[in-house]
């Protein structure tokens, strides 16, 4: 074999070990967080067919109590203002999203900290579960939660989506308190953020939603609360005088805060 054929012959190598690597490399799939936050408020960003596709793929249960309804009080906003794009019912008929609101009953810290997950394997082991996302919301017990309550509740869900790989799982923070940065409900959130993120967890940052008016402005450091009250005053109902007429200020119940937080 002459030398300009062996050369040939090994940058032949050389070149299919490379395209082997890269083709490795784009076939492996790497996760990343999915965090639902303050950045993630405008719906119209969101393109029709990834709406129109989530309705189809997605049959939620959403187990909650009475802070956890304001997400339902929005979509419900949505749903009266737009129709059928954001349509959505128990059974998911008419192309509509297929949402079992309050099942499993309770929250993630009622009526204990840990039968959240039993009733999720309950509904998740029937025979006739047809359930494949399941989001649980806190009520105030994060403000009073001890490092290890908060990670018996990251081991609880984790243990979950290992038990149940079909099923997407989706993390929350709990809703602020008056207690801001320094106070033990972000410390807590903080705990559940940090660990969502270094895991490639799916989670609804409600806190983080609550910190801001949609302009960006920033209120946890001014001791904001549910109701959107902070030391200065109240940031929903500012913004709202400030933009009269605004869809993101129509008239709603919206439990323990304002319909813009809802919306």
């Amino acid at each position: 074999m002459t030398k300009k054929r062996r050369a040939f012959l090994k940058a032949l190598m050389v070149l299919l070990v490379i395209l082997t690597l890269f083709a490795l490399i784009c076939s492996v799939s790497v996760a990343e967080p999915i965090i639902i936050d303050h950045t993630c408020t405008d719906i119209s960003q969101i393109p029709q067919k990834w709406i129109i596709k989530a309705k189809n793929d997605f049959r939620i249960s959403y187990g909650h109590t009475s802070h956890g309804s304001q997400i339902v009080t929005g979509m419900n906003i949505l749903k009266n203002a737009h129709g059928f794009l954001y349509d959505y019912n128990y059974d998911g008929s008419n192309g509509a999203l297929s949402l079992h609101d309050r099942e499993p009953s309770g929250d993630l810290g009622n009526p204990d900290r840990t039968t959240w997950a039993t009733r999720t394997r309950d509904l998740l082991n029937n025979p006739s579960n047809d359930r494949n996302l399941i989001m649980w919301s806190w009520c105030g017990q994060v403000s009073n939660a001890t490092e290890k309550n908060m990670n018996t509740y990251l081991t609880l869900m984790n243990q979950l989506e290992e038990d149940y790989p079909n099923v997407t799982f989706v993390y929350m923070t709990g809703h602020l308190d008056g207690t801001g940065e320094a106070g033990n409900l972000n410390v807590r959130n903080n705990q559940i953020r940090n660990y969502c993120r270094g895991n490639s967890k799916i989670f609804f940052d409600f806190a983080d939603i609550e910190s801001y008016d949609p302009d960006g402005n920033y209120f946890l450091d001014r001791g904001a609360n549910d109701n959107c009250d902070y030391s200065g005053g109240n940031w929903a109902d500012e913004w709202c005088a400030a933009h009269p007429g605004s869809d993101l200020c129509a008239h709603c119940s919206c439990a323990h805060s304002k319909p813009l937080t809802a919306i």
